[in-house]
């Protein structure tokens, strides 16, 4: 089988063994190349009937014009909700009752990320029967690039053992549009894309991690290495049900 063949049937098995013949996928959409294949990964598996995109801004999001174009695209039913009433409640909370002014940067970028997780299963109840994807890919999942119980979290994850480049391939052949495949990858919320923000490219960590070194400048190698060491505790986290590829193995990439 193809790697999209491989992927549409672990959709395809999974919801069989748990869940039945009405139960739902709810995606976070967030316009970018990742859940935009898991949406047609879905699409395909289960029919676009059965897949439900939530696109989730916390105040303005200055491409949500991408995730409205691939809801469209896909004909999916979709929601939007705007986490800002929350995330600014929770803020103000917190920084009253413990006087803080100033909240660090891990709490400005995970705290969302995990209100729309608490999003998604929301929304999941209030429809009931239905399961949510974690949207990340491989190479995230390699460099730490992901909020423990936030977008790390779902209940199966498609992407997990793909690269980015993979990604997009896929993207690609299930007819998406190329710019969205293409997009450079950003949390949304830093300004950054995530390239900016690790100092390296995909491109380069990749070739690091199937060992193929000497493509890459040794000193970007060193940094890469440290990367992927410093972020195995989040790894070792993450047990939710993979789709793997008949090509790799889960234990080269722990």
């Amino acid at each position: 089988m193809s790697l999209k063949e491989e992927a549409v049937q672990f959709i395809k098995d999974y919801f069989e063994k748990n869940g039945d013949k009405d139960t739902k996928a709810v995606i976070g959409i967030s316009g970018g190349k990742d859940s935009s294949v898991v949406a047609a990964l879905c699409c395909e598996a289960l029919g676009k009937d059965r897949v439900i995109g939530v696109l989730m801004p916390n105040g303005v999001q200055k491409d949500i014009e991408d995730s409205k174009k691939l809801c469209a695209h896909l004909g999916i039913k979709n929601y939007t909700i705007n986490i800002n009433g929350g995330y600014t409640g929770l803020t103000n909370e917190i920084s009253d009752q413990m006087n803080k002014t100033d909240l660090p940067e891990q709490f400005t970028s995970n705290v969302p990320a995990r209100l729309r997780m608490v999003t998604l299963y929301g929304v999941a109840a209030a429809i009931g029967n239905c399961r949510i994807s974690c949207n990340g890919n491989l190479s995230e999942r390699l460099t730490g690039f992901f909020t423990l119980w936030g977008d790390g979290a779902g209940d199966f994850a498609p992407l997990a053992y793909l690269f980015v480049s993979e990604v997009v391939n896929l993207g690609l052949e299930l007819g998406l549009p190329p710019e969205l495949c293409r997009k450079a990858p950003s949390d949304g919320m830093c300004g950054k894309t995530d390239e900016d923000k690790y100092g390296f490219t995909y491109d380069e960590l990749e070739k690091v991690a199937r060992g193929r070194e000497s493509e890459v400048d040794s000193e970007k190698v060193i940094q890469i290495k440290k990367k992927l060491s410093g972020m195995a505790f989040k790894r070792r986290l993450l047990n939710l049900p993979c789709f793997i590829p008949s090509d790799k193995n889960p234990d080269d990439w722990k």
